[in-house]
């Protein structure tokens, strides 16, 4: 696409955008009586216009039906995860058996990390990135000291080289090879959420399925964001939210992947609940815990409907547009910014550095203002601009395709030639 540095620009982008009338299918919060420039929905995503008349559905169906909306709602209650099967295995590359919608993202990570992390005296580690988000930290370490084990000794964390932001993947396949005695398990994030990196997934698991390792993916910034391919990756596990480029609200209902090759397998131990007993015995209450043979088997409990029903007006935008359409769009809307971006460095002397590679990024651009720091973000927050900032020097930023156009690009970029 040609680029230039003006709003006229900016607007014929925007016109010849084939997915432009989505945006209005969104909420925008308000700044002196305009839209903000949202740029922050890798961190949380904005609002469905259609998200209140789904939760009121399932409002109104409580008030007029009670205990028997689970069998006379219009969407039954007693099924409700059902509905969001099938269009959250197409974002994700997988079969509709292989994909359920339920608990929150850590909590699924835990639940499956019972059932493929199985530390032996010989095979015990777990490679992972190096200041991956907290949560996934928290989560490995506490798996491995729940075995008994050191995480000193039992975690190996991939960082960037010195005076880098991004891993190198031939430092994570050298790590592979150097551990592939004792690897038992490869639990690493699609994609960074500092650097904005997008890893090699379908490499990775195949390095890590070659050393005899398990493998499996924390998709929170990659689901609905990125190309994926579970299935046909052969990814053993996965899990994500679904209240950052998935739009279904803060904390909502979270999805988890396991590969239709581990269903049979009896053998496998996990945390049991209801929720994951056969459907067709559920209701007998029997003592004893028969799966369900599929992803579907590792739920604890009954839908969380009304977390269910926001995220399932956001999967039918999805549905509607398409992930090909969408990262088609997300291409050329961070090739924009990071055009935008260096033109602010022609007048700016260079003071911004992008640290998200261009060849394995998603829509977030993760930028360093040299010399300024967290002044300058909370100087973009006051004059109607929202990215994301993270310790101890990036501005995250993310022109999410559903939404964003390219005319927010450009007001950003002129708003941050005025406060630099």
């Amino acid at each position: 696409m040609k680029f230039e540095p003006t709003l006229e620009c900016a607007k014929q982008l925007d016109a010849n955008d084939p997915l432009k009338q989505y945006r209005s299918k969104f909420l925008f919060p308000q700044h002196n009586g305009r839209e903000v420039v949202y740029f922050t929905g890798n961190s949380l995503g904005l609002q469905p216009t259609s998200t209140q008349s789904y939760i009121q559905q399932e409002l109104n169906d409580w008030a007029k039906f009670g205990v028997e909306g689970h069998f006379l709602a219009k969407n039954p209650w007693m099924h409700y995860h059902e509905f969001l099967t099938e269009k959250m295995a197409k974002i994700v590359g997988g079969k509709n058996s292989e994909v359920v919608m339920m608990n929150q993202l850590t909590v699924n990570l835990h639940l499956l990390m019972v059932s493929f992390y199985r530390p032996t005296k010989q095979r015990y580690k777990i490679l992972c990135e190096a200041k991956a988000f907290p949560s996934d930290q928290y989560a490995l370490q506490s798996q491995v000291k729940f075995h008994g084990l050191n995480p000193k000794d039992a975690l190996i964390e991939i960082a960037p080289r010195e005076g880098e932001y991004h891993v190198r993947h031939e430092d994570i396949y050298e790590a592979i090879e150097k551990n592939k005695e004792s690897l038992a398990l490869i639990m690493i994030g699609g994609v960074n959420y500092f650097s904005g990196q997008v890893f090699d997934l379908k490499s990775i698991t195949e390095a890590g399925h070659k050393a005899g390792a398990v493998v499996g993916f924390d998709l929170a910034h990659g689901a609905g964001n990125i190309h994926l391919e579970l299935h046909n990756w052969n990814v053993d596990f996965a899990c994500w939210c679904s209240y950052k480029y998935l739009n279904s609200g803060p904390g909502s209902v979270a999805g988890a992947f396991v590969h239709e090759k581990h269903h049979k397998n009896t053998e496998l131990p996990l945390f049991a609940g209801w929720w994951g007993t056969k459907k067709e015995t559920r209701f007998l209450m029997k003592p004893e815990f028969e799966p369900i043979e599929s992803a579907e088997r590792w739920q604890l409990s009954n839908a969380p409907v009304f977390a269910m029903a926001a995220c399932k007006a956001s999967l039918d935008v999805f549905d509607e547009v398409g992930m090909q359409k969408l990262i088609e769009k997300s291409k050329d809307l961070t090739e924009y910014l990071e055009y935008i971006v260096a033109e602010v460095n022609k007048v700016k002397n260079n003071c911004l550095q992008i640290i998200t590679p261009k060849e394995n990024r998603g829509c977030q651009i993760s930028i360093v203002a040299n010399g300024y720091g967290k002044p300058l973000y909370n100087k973009l927050i006051e004059n109607g601009v929202i990215p994301d900032w993270r310790e101890p020097n990036v501005i995250r930023c993310a022109p999410v395709p559903l939404y964003n156009n390219f005319e927010d690009i450009y007001r950003f970029g002129e708003i941050l030639k005025a406060l630099l």
